[in-house]
């Protein structure tokens, strides 16, 4: 791999760029609570080859989500529930509307 394909690989939302560490200053959390929820499985941290935790943007935002959420008293558990429900309506209304555009783009035109 070069310097530029690990250049590039930073624009990856899923490229496991940041240690353990960084992403819980990142999200202004603690290291037990991005253990807490990979053990709830709301994310899977990927793993370095010396075994150490990282982290993608994509799984920082999903985190701070959940911190968001709890901050405002929920528990763990219940907070890693909700954002999975979030993420589930979101890609079944997204999946809603390409039916819904790809139906209005199937109907003939009315006769004039």
């Amino acid at each position: 791999m070069t310097a530029d394909d690990s250049l590039s690989r930073l624009d990856d939302d899923d490229y496991p760029a940041y240690t353990m560490g960084r992403a819980a200053e990142m999200i202004g959390t603690t290291q037990s609570f991005l253990r807490a929820i990979g053990e709830a499985r709301l994310i899977t941290p990927l793993r370095s080859p010396g075994g150490h935790r990282r982290y993608s943007r994509y799984q920082l935002r999903i985190a701070a989500r959940a911190r968001e959420i709890v901050d405002q008293g929920t528990p763990v558990e219940a907070a890693c529930r909700i954002v999975i429900l979030e993420d589930q309506l979101e890609e079944a209304q997204r999946i809603n509307a390409e039916y819904r555009r790809a139906g209005e783009s199937a109907k003939p035109e009315a006769a004039a």
